[in-house]
C-alpha cells in the first residue's frame, strides 16, 4: 500500500511539473531537421506536452507528442545562395508554413504553452509565437553561433575571430579577412533588420491572428530571446565569449551507440579489407547531377582506388560501374562513418557531416560548395584532419593526388581520432544539456536574469560612447585651458622682461 502510494506520488509530481511546449521547425532541409528532432521527441519522453510544426512525421514517439504537418517543400527548391535561396526563399518557406491550413487551424485554438521553440534560421515571423501564447522564446541554431542575433542580444561580436557563418573566408585571421568579415556582417545585418524582418512582420499581419496587443517587433522578440542551443562545440569551433543563455549543444544528435546498418552495407564494409572511401554531398546536392565532367573525373579515380568506394548516388543510370564502386540512393550516414573501416569521408563539408565525421574521428576530403560550407571545412583543415579542395579544383589529377596523400599520411587519422576523443569529452551528453537549459527557463519564467544587462542600453551607451565621448571632451577642455594658460604665463613672461629692459634702458640715458 505504502509502495503504491509512492509511485502514485511521483507520478503527480512528473505530471505536475510537465510543460506544454512548442517546437516550431517547418523547412524540409532534412539535415536541419536530423539535428532539431531529438529536442522534442526527448522534451516527449520526459512527460512534457510537446506539440511540434513539422514537414516530417515521426510515426513512432511517446503519445504526448504531437504534430502538424506542413508542406515538404524544400528550401533550395523555392528559387546566388545567400541573396535568393536565404532572402526570398526564407520569406517563401514562412509564407507556405504560416498560411498552412493545419497551422492556420492550431492558431485558431485556445492553448497555452509554457515555451516556444523555433530555429534560427530564416523564419523570424514563427518568433510571434512566443508573443502570442506568452512564453518564453527559444532558438536553435543549426549552423553555429549567429552575428545578428549576436548584434541584437547584445552578446560579444568577437568579429578577428568569429567569421560570419555565410561568408567564405580563406585567411579569417589576416586583415583582408577580417575586413571582409566586418563588412559582409553589416551588410548581412542592415539588410536583415530593416528589410528582411520587415518582410516577416507583414507575414506576422496577415496570417498570424488574435495577437494580443501591443505587439512587440520581431526585433524586439529576438532581442529577448530567454535561451539559444548553438550547434557548435569548442573542442572544434573557434572558442568564444558567450552570454550564460548561450548553450553549445554541437553533436546533440548523435550517440555512442549507433543503430544496425542495413545488411548489405554492413557486408561491403565488413569486406572491404583494404578500407572505404565513402562518398556523400548531402542531402541536398545530388552527385548524379554534378558536371559531367567532374561526374567523370571522380569516377576516373573511384575506380583505380583499391579501396571499396561507397557513394550516395540518386540515379538509376550510374555507368561505368566497377566491382570496386558501389552506389545507393540513400545512405545511413552516421552508421557508416562508425564503422572501423571507412578512411575518408569525401564531403560538401555541411555542419551534420562534418560533425559526424569528427564524432566518429574520419578525416574528410571537402569539397564545399555554398554556405557555411568552407567555414566548416577551414576548422577541419585547421585541426589537421582534413583538406580542402575546391570545386572549381576539382578534377582527376587533384582528387586521386588528395585521396593518395591521406590515405599514406597518417596525421590526418591520428589527428582526426584526436578531435574525436576531445569532442566527446564533455561532463554531460549534448541532449542532457538542451534539456536542463530548457527545462531551467520554463522553470525560471523566462530566466530573463540571464540576458545581458545591456539590452536596458541604448547601442551608445551600451558602447560606452557617451563616456568615451565625456572623457574625450574633459581632456580637450583641460589640454585648451592648460594652451591658454600657458600662452597667457609666455605672453607676461616676455612683456616682463621687456619692460625690465626698457627700464635699464631709460636710467642709462
Amino acid at each position: 500500500m505504502l509502495w503504491n502510494i509512492t509511485i502514485c506520488f511521483f507520478i503527480f509530481v512528473k505530471l505536475h511539473e510537465a510543460a506544454n511546449i512548442l517546437v516550431v521547425i517547418p523547412y524540409a532541409v532534412t539535415s536541419h531537421y536530423k539535428m532539431q528532432r531529438p529536442i522534442g521527441l526527448e522534451l516527449a519522453r520526459r512527460g512534457h506536452n510537446v506539440t511540434v510544426i513539422t514537414p516530417y512525421l515521426e510515426l513512432d514517439c511517446p503519445p504526448t507528442y504531437h504534430q502538424v504537418k506542413v508542406s515538404e517543400k524544400k528550401i533550395w527548391t523555392v528559387i546566388d545562395f545567400h541573396s535568393n535561396i536565404l532572402w526570398t526563399g526564407g520569406l517563401a518557406l514562412t509564407k507556405t508554413t504560416l498560411k498552412n491550413p493545419d497551422v492556420q487551424k492550431f492558431l485558431t485554438n485556445n492553448q497555452t504553452f509554457d515555451a516556444v521553440i523555433s530555429e534560427q534560421f530564416y523564419q523570424e515571423a514563427t518568433y510571434i509565437f512566443a508573443h502570442k501564447y506568452k512564453a518564453p522564446l527559444i532558438l536553435i541554431t543549426t549552423f553555429g553561433s549567429s552575428i545578428k542575433h549576436n548584434v541584437a542580444t547584445r552578446n560579444p561580436l568577437q568579429l578577428a575571430t568569429l567569421v560570419n557563418e555565410f561568408v567564405e573566408i580563406k585567411s579569417p585571421n589576416f586583415f583582408k579577412g577580417r575586413l571582409w568579415n566586418l563588412l559582409f556582417s553589416c551588410y548581412e545585418y542592415i539588410w536583415w533588420r530593416f528589410w528582411f524582418l520587415k518582410k516577416q512582420e507583414e507575414l506576422v499581419e496577415k496570417y498570424v491572428p488574435n495577437l494580443p496587443q501591443p505587439s512587440p517587433s520581431l526585433y524586439e522578440l529576438q532581442q529577448n530571446v530567454s535561451l539559444y542551443l548553438m550547434n557548435t562545440h569548442f573542442s572544434f569551433d573557434p572558442p568564444a565569449a558567450y552570454l550564460p543563455n548561450f548553450i553549445e549543444i554541437g553533436g546533440i544528435h548523435l550517440n555512442e551507440e549507433v543503430e544496425k546498418l542495413p545488411q548489405d552495407i554492413q557486408r561491403i564494409l565488413d569486406e572491404a579489407s583494404n578500407g572505404v572511401v565513402y562518398v556523400n554531398f548531402g542531402s541536398n546536392i545530388k552527385s548524379s547531377e554534378l558536371p559531367i565532367e567532374k561526374k567523370n573525373a571522380l569516377i576516373n579515380v573511384f575506380k583505380s582506388l583499391n579501396q571499396t568506394v561507397l557513394w550516395k548516388w540518386e540515379d538509376d543510370n550510374f555507368g561505368n560501374q566497377t566491382a570496386n564502386i558501389k552506389t545507393r540512393k540513400w545512405l545511413p550516414q552516421n552508421e557508416i562513418l562508425a564503422h572501423q573501416n571507412v578512411r575518408i569521408f569525401i564531403s560538401h563539408g555541411g555542419l551534420m557531416g562534418t560533425i559526424e565525421a569528427i564524432f566518429h574521428g574520419v578525416p574528410i576530403i571537402g569539397i564545399p560548395l555554398f554556405g557555411d560550407q568552407y567555414n566548416n571545412l577551414l576548422q577541419v583543415e585547421n585541426a589537421g584532419s582534413g583538406i580542402i579542395l575546391e570545386y572549381h579544383n576539382l578534377n582527376e589529377n587533384n582528387m586521386r593526388s588528395l585521396i593518395n596523400h591521406v590515405l599514406s599520411d597518417e596525421k590526418y587519422k591520428n589527428n582526426a581520432r584526436e578531435l574525436s576523443i576531445r569532442f566527446r569529452d564533455r561532463p554531460i551528453k549534448a541532449l542532457d544539456a538542451a534539456m536542463y537549459w530548457i527545462e531551467y527557463v520554463i522553470r525560471h519564467k523566462g530566466a530573463h536574469f540571464m540576458k545581458n544587462p545591456a539590452l536596458k542600453l541604448n547601442w551608445f551607451a551600451y558602447n560606452m560612447y557617451d563616456v568615451y565621448l565625456f572623457i574625450l571632451c574633459v581632456l580637450i577642455i583641460s589640454v585648451y585651458v592648460s594652451y591658454r594658460c600657458l600662452k597667457v604665463l609666455v605672453y607676461f613672461r616676455i612683456n616682463t622682461k621687456f619692460d625690465r629692459k626698457l627700464c635699464g634702458k631709460v636710467k642709462f640715458q
